[in-house]
């Protein structure tokens, strides 16, 4: 891909980012960065006049200043005024109600992007199929994942990500807007592979951090990641995507890096239950929303019901939502009937 940047027109077209989060934060900041007109909104209305006034997100992302190119909104309609691109970076969990309040606001030529990871729980969809039912299909839709740390890509360190849409021109046209020398941004069709990717990497995450707390050592962990790349690649393809998908950016890639780094709030959490901590204390020492935590009873259901076998993620489901002890989870998987590896 040749990277040419965004056009002179399109950086005088003002973007939305809906969702406040650390990951919405930063990559407002990149956009903003690039000199884009960016408008940052999310639900807490008290919160973005905090930023506003201090003119950073000292929750999610101390000491990185907006630039005059990002400007607060606390008014969803006056956010999605005349904007070329609305991306969407909220939980999973909050997905629907955030584009059921878009909806209505937004123009007929407004493109839409999601940067939103993991399966819906109450029906098993994923953002994709959430994006088309509130939407009816009716403008080009992009997902926006793979290995990128908040603070990471907000500081400016190099990174790369997948652009996955069905529509392939504009998989490209969002490629060439977040490009730059130090973000790279690779395009895909395989929309599936790319959501399936970054909700299950959550789940494994949270088992690469037990068997850490534990102190099993990087044998136990590098078993983890490449097993559980394994389970993720049958979920994915169960669904419909094409196995090389999984073995990129925004499957091993993310996987690699959600599970190695004490920067994953999902590996945090494996590590506070191996050592004891209880699952609310852990997550209010955290911070923050630790999607694995949903994702791992979302990716039980979908594998039961798809008849895919996944051991680790129906481990770290069970250790989440039934109370099994983090050893005795380590325990059953290490006793399973021995098998040809492929």
């Amino acid at each position: 891909m040749t990277m040419t940047g965004p056009t002179a027109s399109e950086r005088l077209t003002p973007i939305a980012v809906i969702g406040a989060g650390s990951w919405g934060t930063a990559l407002a900041l990149h956009l903003a960065h690039q000199g884009h007109p960016v408008r940052l909104w999310a639900r807490d209305a008290d919160r973005l006049r905090a930023m506003g006034e201090t003119r950073e997100n000292t929750r999610y992302l101390p000491g990185e200043r907006f630039p005059d190119e990002l400007s607060i909104e606390t008014d969803l309609a006056q956010a999605l005024t005349g904007v070329g691109l609305a991306l969407v970076v909220v939980p999973s969990h909050a997905l629907r109600e955030t584009l059921t309040l878009m909806r209505p606001l937004l123009a007929a030529d407004t493109r839409l992007a999601w940067a939103t990871k993991g399966f819906e729980l109450s029906t098993g969809a994923l953002p994709h199929q959430v994006v088309a039912e509130v939407m009816d299909g009716a403008r080009p839709g992009a997902v926006l994942s793979g290995p990128s740390f908040a603070r990471e890509v907000a500081a400016g360190l190099p990174t790369a990500i997948t652009a996955a849409s069905a529509d392939a021109d504009y998989a490209r046209a969002l490629a060439e807007l977040f490009s730059t020398p130090r973000f790279r941004t690779y395009t895909s069709d395989d929309v599936i592979g790319v959501e399936v990717g970054a909700a299950v990497k959550n789940v494994l995450a949270i088992g690469a951090g037990i068997s850490d707390g534990l102190g099993y050592g990087a044998n136990a962990r590098t078993a983890v990641i490449t097993r559980g790349l394994v389970e993720l690649s049958r979920l994915a393809e169960a669904l419909g995507a094409r196995r090389e998908t999984l073995m990129g950016l925004s499957g091993m890639g993310d996987l690699i890096l959600t599970c190695t780094d004490d920067q994953s709030r999902n590996r945090r959490m494996g590590l506070a239950l191996a050592r004891g901590r209880g699952m609310d204390d852990a997550a209010a020492e955290i911070g923050q929303v630790v999607e694995g935590v949903l994702a791992a009873r979302a990716v039980h259901e979908v594998a039961d019901r798809l008849g895919v076998e996944m051991p680790i993620c129906t481990q770290v489901y069970r250790v989440l939502h039934e109370g099994l002890a983090p050893r005795a989870a380590v325990d059953e998987l290490m006793g399973r009937e021995l098998r040809d590896e492929h």
